[in-house]
């Protein structure tokens, strides 16, 4: 999509709040690619990089709110009909995709919409069972804040970093390159953290 290519090569705070919004929809935008540059300019002095971290996470929330009010009024039939839709292929979705989200949502319960925005391949998911579960919808925002907010701070230190070790034209290939570790460390914290409670209850129970 050259409009995206555009937004991303014209990065200022309305733009970020923009693409992050899409992000949380169903249009595929990695959000790497849009908070670690902001951040990397930042740096530099071009952006304030708590306002980075702000209207992309502003841009989640309106994005995930799509998601869930769609899901809470159309429901599952017609989120699968139009997942399996030319249109849906286009944004890069399926069915499958759905349904993992779903199962995702149902295994960890109202807290996988905080786990959930930090997963790949979850993350712009993870609204629509909760609009499908008709969750409370400030309950809702609240963790979707949380973990949004977590996990664009996480990519904003990580651009932040990156300007006074990798030159500008090297940017996009580094945070690629280091997103596989920061996902790998994330997921690495949400099985301890996911441990750590079963072996709690577990302990309470007897």
């Amino acid at each position: 999509m050259n409009w995206i290519s555009t937004l991303l090569g014209n990065l200022n705070y309305g733009t970020i709040l923009l693409l992050m919004l899409l992000e949380s929809t169903v249009i595929p935008v990695p959000s790497e690619l849009v908070v670690a540059p902001a951040a990397y300019h930042a740096a530099s002095g071009q952006l304030n990089v708590v306002l980075v971290v702000l209207f992309a996470t502003i841009g989640a929330d309106l994005g995930a709110s799509i998601n869930y009010f769609v899901a809470l009024y159309v429901g599952r039939p017609v989120i699968y009909k139009f997942a399996n839709s030319k249109w849906g292929k286009m944004c890069l979705l399926n069915q499958e995709k759905v349904e993992k989200s779903e199962h995702y949502f149902d295994d960890h319960g109202i807290m996988a919409t905080l786990t959930g925005r930090l997963v790949p391949g979850i993350r712009h998911l993870i609204s629509i069972p909760a609009g499908l579960s008709r969750m409370n919808y400030w309950k809702f925002l609240l963790y979707t804040t949380l973990g949004a907010g977590a996990w664009h701070a996480i990519l904003a230190a990580m651009g932040w970093y990156l300007h006074a070790v990798v030159p500008e034209d090297q940017l996009e290939t580094t945070i690629q390159h280091y997103n596989h570790y920061i996902v790998g460390a994330i997921l690495a914290i949400l099985a301890l953290a996911v441990g750590y409670f079963i072996v709690k209850a577990i302990i309470k129970r007897k």
